[in-house]
C-alpha cells in the first residue's frame, strides 16, 4: 500500500480530534497530554516493524500542529479541513471573506446586481462600440478621420484671426534661460509659461 489515498476536504472539523481521541470541547492541556501519549505509542523508533506507525505518527503531528495553534484551531472548528486549505492558499485573515463570498446569498446578490445594472455586458459593449463601430474603429489606410483632419486653408485662416484678435507681435524666438525670459516679458513680448 505505497499509494496514499487522496482525502476529501471536510467542513465538519472533527477528524483531527478523533485522531487524538478527543472531543471538540477539549482544552489545550488535553490536546497536549493526548498527543504525548499517542506519540510515544506510535513513534517510528519504538515500532520499527510496523510501517503503519510512521503514517499514524505523521497524522498525530499534523493534528497536534493544527489544534495547538489557536488561530488554526478556530478555523478548523468553524470550517474544517477545507478552511485550513483556504488559509494556506489565501492567508488566515482571508478565510472568513472567502467563505462569505462563497455562500449562496453572496452569489445570488452578485447575480442580481449584475443583471440589474447590466455590468455583465459592459466590457463586451464597450469593446464593440469603441472598436467595431465607434471612435477606435480601425481605419483603412486611405481613409482620413474627419475629426482630426484640418485643411491648410482652414489652419491659415485660424492663425490670421488669432493674430488679429491678439494684436501682439508673435514670438519668434524661445527664451533659453530665466534672464532672457524676463527680458522678453519686459520688452512687451507675449510669453507662454
Amino acid at each position: 500500500m505505497s499509494e496514499q489515498r487522496q482525502r476529501a476536504l471536510s467542513t465538519s472539523g472533527e477528524a483531527l480530534y478523533q485522531i487524538l481521541g478527543l472531543d471538540k470541547n477539549c482544552t489545550h492541556d488535553d490536546i497536549k497530554k493526548s498527543y504525548r501519549k499517542l506519540a510515544l505509542k506510535y513513534h517510528p523508533d519504538k515500532n520499527p516493524d510496523n510501517p503503519d506507525a510512521a503514517d499514524k505518527f505523521k497524522e498525530l503531528n499534523n493534528a497536534h500542529t493544527v489544534l495547538s495553534d489557536v488561530t488554526k484551531r478556530n478555523i478548523y472548528d468553524k470550517y474544517g479541513s477545507l478552511g485550513l486549505y483556504v488559509s494556506q492558499q489565501f492567508g488566515e485573515e482571508n478565510v472568513n471573506t472567502y467563505f462569505m463570498l462563497s455562500s449562496w446569498w453572496a452569489k445570488g446578490l452578485f447575480a442580481i446586481c449584475g443583471l440589474l445594472t447590466g455590468c455583465y455586458f459592459c466590457c463586451c459593449l464597450c469593446c464593440c462600440f469603441n472598436c467595431c463601430c465607434g471612435k477606435c474603429k480601425p481605419r483603412t489606410p486611405g481613409e482620413e478621420d474627419p475629426e482630426c483632419y484640418v485643411s491648410p486653408e482652414d489652419l491659415e485662416e485660424q492663425i490670421r484671426t488669432d493674430m488679429e484678435r491678439d494684436g501682439d507681435t508673435p514670438i519668434v524666438q524661445q527664451p533659453t534661460n530665466a534672464s532672457e525670459k524676463t527680458q522678453l516679458i519686459g520688452d512687451g513680448h507675449r510669453s507662454y509659461t
